[in-house]
């Protein structure tokens, strides 16, 4: 995939477009026969192609029939579709990668998340998330401030209003491994315990004891949004991917039904991790109360 190319609003102006045509009556072909394009040209109109013009919008909508309020929304989406909000401020400082995700976040009104080693980025503490990418030996030394400042950027999400529904499924081991040293991971089980009584976000545990599970293959991220197809977010050392074929949409809700299975409640999450803060880390925990 093209990351110059799928903003959240580039693919709500291409669904939108997609069903103008289909509420016509009018196929792909037709369609190109009557505004005397090539059929590519109208396939590049589904995904919101940077290459499409606001003309070439307005013209397809009349052939559609469009007019009114739709006509508007979906205008205005081809003019903003190169909006980056907030992200103006880092530029090309950020990987494309990165920015794509954030785009798509921001957009989102449900969150489903797997993580196996790291605690999900939405919730990491500012020192937390400084060590892990200080750790990853391929982000030069002089970016990793810059990231860190985009992920705690990025959780202003989860305090918006109305916020994303999260639901987020950890491994235990991720809350084992001990990054930063004891206070930093302290700090950073303190901060889901703190997160975890919000209404909007779920955090479920699951335990080491259960062996295998549905999430081995990795972990995940499955974002809804208002009027858009669901996407799937995987992400490597070298490459990150979007899914958005419905049997991957779907071979990943079925993971998150699993999990959902096997996973700790929300309430007997919270004491797994309280526990844990108090196992691991009974000096900082002292400490904290004496402070």
């Amino acid at each position: 995939m093209d990351y110059r190319e799928p903003t959240i609003r580039s693919r709500e102006l291409g669904e939108g477009l997609r069903l103008a045509m289909v509420g016509a009556g009018i196929n792909g072909k037709q369609m190109a026969a009557r505004l005397g394009w090539s059929t590519s040209k109208v396939s590049r109109m589904f995904v919101g192609n940077r290459g499409v013009t606001e003309v070439d919008v307005a013209t397809f909508l009349g052939v559609c029939g469009v007019a009114g309020a739709e006509r508007d929304r979906l205008l205005d989406l081809c003019r903003e579709r190169d909006a980056r909000g907030w992200l103006q401020q880092h530029g090309s400082r950020l990987p494309k990668q990165l920015r794509t995700l954030i785009d798509h976040e921001e957009q989102a009104v449900a969150i489903s998340q797997f993580e196996v080693h790291l605690i999900p980025g939405l919730m990491q503490t500012a020192e937390y998330a400084r060590e892990i990418i200080r750790c990853t030996v391929n982000v030069p030394a002089h970016e990793v401030e810059d990231r860190v400042e985009a992920k705690l950027a990025r959780q202003r999400l989860i305090s918006a209003s109305p916020p994303p529904d999260c639901v987020f499924y950890i491994h235990e081991l991720a809350l084992r491994l001990e990054v930063g040293g004891p206070a930093v991971m302290s700090a950073q089980l303190h901060e889901l315990l703190r997160l975890s009584v919000r209404r909007y976000i779920s955090i479920r545990v699951l335990q080491a004891r259960h062996g295998a599970h549905a999430g081995t293959a990795g972990p995940f991220r499955l974002m809804d949004f208002a009027g858009i197809k669901p996407i799937v977010f995987l992400e490597s050392e070298t490459s990150c991917t979007f899914l958005e074929r419905s049997e991957e949409i779907a071979a990943y809700r079925s993971i998150l039904v699993a999990l959902a299975d096997t996973a700790l409640d929300e309430g007997q999450s919270r004491e797994l991790i309280a526990g844990l803060a108090t196992e691991l880390y009974p000096d900082q925990e002292e400490h904290d109360e004496r402070v």
